[in-house]
C-alpha cells in the first residue's frame, strides 16, 4: 500500500476562502452590537448635557451628606476649558466647611480629599480609613522634640495605650464624698422614709433623656444646677451625662434641716454665705411673729452629742436670732454637710467649703455615645462600681472592655465598628470658623447656572 500524501497546498484546497463572505447570525449580531452601544452611549451623553445634568462625568455616587451636589460637579471640581478636573482643592471644600487644623505642632497638613474620598458610594465621609491617622500617628513626631503622649498607635484593638485617665497614680479629683457601694445596697433608707434600692439610671443618665429624676428635691434652688454648654459638648460630644447634681440627685433623701420650728424646711443648697444670710432671715422672721419665744429655755441638741452644746439664754430679740443661727449651723456644718463636703475652718466665722470638683468628661479628646450603648447594663462597662467605696475611684471602664465588642474591621469582623474616627474627630469643631452660604437652591440643585464665588 502506498503511503499517503500531504502537501500544503492540498491542505490549503480544504479552506473555505469565501467563510466570512456568507452571513450569520453571529457576526450580524456582532455588528450591530459594536456600533449600537458606541452610539447609545453616546447619545445618553449627548442628552445629558442637553439637559445640563453632569451626572455623565461622575465616577461613582456621592455620599449622603453631597447627593443633592450630584448634578453640580463644578461646586468641588475646578471647570476649565469644559471639562473638570479630577483633583478637588482644599479651597473647594472651605467655601461650605472652615475646619480647623488638627494640631499647632503637626509636621504637615494632609489634603481634605487624601482622607474623605467621595464617589465611592452612599458613606460617611465622617468614616475614614485607619490609613489617613497612621500616615502620622505610627511614628508620630512634633516639630518641637518628642511628643508628650503616644507616639506609636497601630490600631483600637491592637497597639493602643490605655486610656490616660486609667494611668497608675490618677485618682478622682472629685471632693464629694460619695460611696457606690453604699448606696447601690438594697433597702436604704429614701424619702419619707421609706426603703428603697438605687440603680445606676437614678443619678446617671445622658443629656436631653428628659426624664424626672426621682430623688430630686421638689423645690430647685437657683443654684442647685449649672450645665454649660462648655461642659457638656466639649469637641462635639455625644449624649454627655448629666454631672451631678445635689438638687436632682441628692435632695430628696439628704435633706437639709435646721430647725425643728420651722418643719420640714429646709436651708439652701448653697455657699455657706448665702445660707447664714437664709437663717438669719427665718430666724429674725420667726421671733418677730413669736417675741415671746426670748425668754424660753432652749433644751440641750442632742443632735451632735459629741459636742453637746450647753443652751444659752438671750436677753433681746437680737441675741436670740444670733444664738439661733449659731446652733443650726453648728449643726450643719459638723454634721449634714460634713457628710459629703470637705469644710476648712480657717478662722473666720463661716467655714470654707471645698470646690467639688465634679468630672463632667472624662475623655477630653475622644467621644462616647452612651445613648449608642444603652442595650448594656451599667456595671457590664463600670465593672468596679458597685464595689466602690472611695471617692477617689476612677470607674471609666478600661480599654479591654471596650474591645471585647469594637474590632478595627467592624461589621465585617461581625463586631462593632473600631477605626479611629468612631470616638476620635481629626478637626477640632470648637474652634471652627463660621461660613457664609453662598448658593441658592436651583444652584445646588443644577436647574441654574452655577455662579462660582469669588475668593
Amino acid at each position: 500500500m502506498s503511503q499517503r500524501t500531504r502537501t500544503t497546498k492540498t491542505l490549503a484546497k480544504r479552506i473555505d476562502l469565501q467563510y466570512f463572505a456568507r452571513p450569520h447570525p453571529f457576526r450580524r449580531w456582532r455588528l450591530w452590537l459594536s456600533v449600537g452601544v458606541p452610539l447609545i452611549a453616546l447619545g445618553w451623553v449627548v442628552g445629558q448635557r442637553a439637559e445640563g445634568g453632569q451626572k455623565a462625568y461622575s465616577s461613582g455616587p456621592l455620599a449622603h451628606s453631597h447627593a443633592v451636589f450630584t448634578q453640580q460637579c463644578g461646586l468641588c471640581h475646578v471647570a476649565r476649558t469644559g471639562a473638570f478636573f479630577a483633583h478637588v482643592s482644599d479651597q473647594a471644600c472651605l467655601t461650605c466647611h472652615d475646619a480647623p487644623v488638627h494640631q499647632p505642632e503637626q509636621t504637615f497638613t494632609p489634603q481634605c480629599s487624601s482622607c474623605h474620598v467621595e464617589h465611592q458610594g452612599a458613606i460617611r465621609l465622617a468614616a475614614t480609613s485607619d490609613a489617613s491617622c497612621m500616615q502620622c500617628h505610627a511614628n508620630l513626631r512634633t516639630r518641637d522634640g518628642q511628643p508628650h503622649y503616644a507616639a506609636s498607635i497601630g490600631g483600637f484593638d491592637r497597639q493602643h495605650p490605655e486610656f490616660s485617665v486609667l494611668a497608675p497614680g490618677r485618682t478622682d479629683p472629685g471632693r464629694i464624698k460619695l460611696n457606690h457601694y453604699v448606696h447601690l445596697q438594697p433597702n436604704l433608707m429614701g424619702p419619707n422614709n421609706t426603703r428603697v434600692e438605687m440603680s445606676c439610671d437614678d443619678c446617671h443618665r445622658a443629656t436631653g433623656s428628659g426624664e424626672t429624676w426621682p430623688y430630686a428635691s421638689t423645690e430647685l434652688h437657683s443654684a442647685a444646677l449649672k450645665l454649660t454648654s462648655q461642659d457638656l459638648n466639649q469637641r462635639g460630644s455625644k449624649a454627655p451625662m448629666v454631672p451631678p447634681a445635689f438638687a436632682w440627685h441628692c435632695a430628696a433623701c439628704h435633706t437639709l434641716q435646721f430647725d425643728n420650728r420651722f418643719g420640714n424646711a429646709q436651708v439652701p443648697h448653697d455657699k455657706p454665705e448665702v445660707v447664714h444670710a437664709f437663717l438669719i432671715k427665718q430666724f429674725g422672721e420667726y421671733i418677730a411673729a413669736h417675741p415671746a419665744a426670748v425668754h424660753e429655755v432652749e433644751a440641750s441638741n442632742r443632735e451632735l452629742p459629741e459636742r453637746a452644746r450647753i443652751p444659752r439664754v438671750a436677753r433681746n430679740a437680737s441675741e436670740w436670732v444670733e444664738f439661733r443661727v449659731e446652733d443650726a449651723e453648728h449643726l450643719l456644718w459638723l454634721k449634714t454637710c460634713k457628710q459629703c463636703h470637705t469644710l476648712n475652718f480657717t478662722g473666720g466665722p463661716l467655714p470654707e467649703v471645698a470646690k467639688s470638683s465634679i468630672t463632667a468628661r472624662w475623655l477630653p479628646h475622644a467621644e462616647f455615645d452612651h445613648q449608642a450603648h444603652r442595650a448594656m447594663a451599667c456595671t457590664a462597662c463600670h465593672t468596679r462600681a458597685p464595689n466602690s467605696r472611695d471617692t477617689a475611684d476612677i470607674l471609666v471602664p478600661s480599654i479591654q472592655i471596650c474591645q471585647q465588642c469594637h474590632r478595627e474591621q467592624g461589621p465585617m469582623k461581625e463586631s462593632a465598628e473600631g477605626r479611629c474616627f468612631e470616638c476620635h474627630q481629626y478637626h477640632d469643631w470648637s474652634k471652627a470658623k463660621r461660613t457664609k452660604g453662598r448658593f441658592s437652591i436651583p444652584e445646588l440643585r443644577g436647574t441654574a447656572r452655577l455662579r462660582m464665588p469669588k475668593n
